[in-house]
């Protein structure tokens, strides 16, 4: 019998430096991952395959993370993705805009690697039913 595809988490930030320290955090502790420079390729990605989780960055160029939250928390087949929004863009009334749009959580650079772990496993936990 074929093992189900647990899914990965898409990590979609402009910074290849960040995107490599997600990448391995993360398929250190177990994970499947997709990393991806611009939100059009990460939307590209999220039609082909959908992911658990999406870790998110807000400065972008062309689309933003703000327009890519609201794209998919408008989209009937992707709303439910927890997104997590990884973001040097902090301040409170940002982060509330973000958390009203539907931002399952924020993270703060430099990322608090424990923190943001411990968060994936909660919202993408490894006994998660395949999609």
């Amino acid at each position: 019998m074929e093992k189900k595809n647990k899914g990965y988490i898409l990590i979609i930030d402009d910074s290849e430096t960040n995107n490599v320290l997600l990448e391995a955090l993360l398929e250190d502790i177990g994970y499947n991952t997709k990393t991806t420079l611009s939100a059009s390729e990460g939307w590209m990605l999220i039609h082909k395959e959908k992911p658990r989780l999406i870790l998110l960055d807000l400065l972008m160029p062309k689309i933003s993370g703000f327009q890519m939250l609201d794209r998919l928390k408008a989209n009937l087949q992707f709303m439910d993705i927890p997104v997590v929004i990884v973001s040097a863009l902090n301040e409170p009334d940002t982060i509330d805009t973000l958390m009203k749009a539907g931002a399952d959580d924020f993270f703060s650079k430099p990322i608090n690697i424990k923190l943001i772990l411990d968060r994936v496993r909660q919202l993408a936990p490894f006994d998660m039913p395949a999609g």
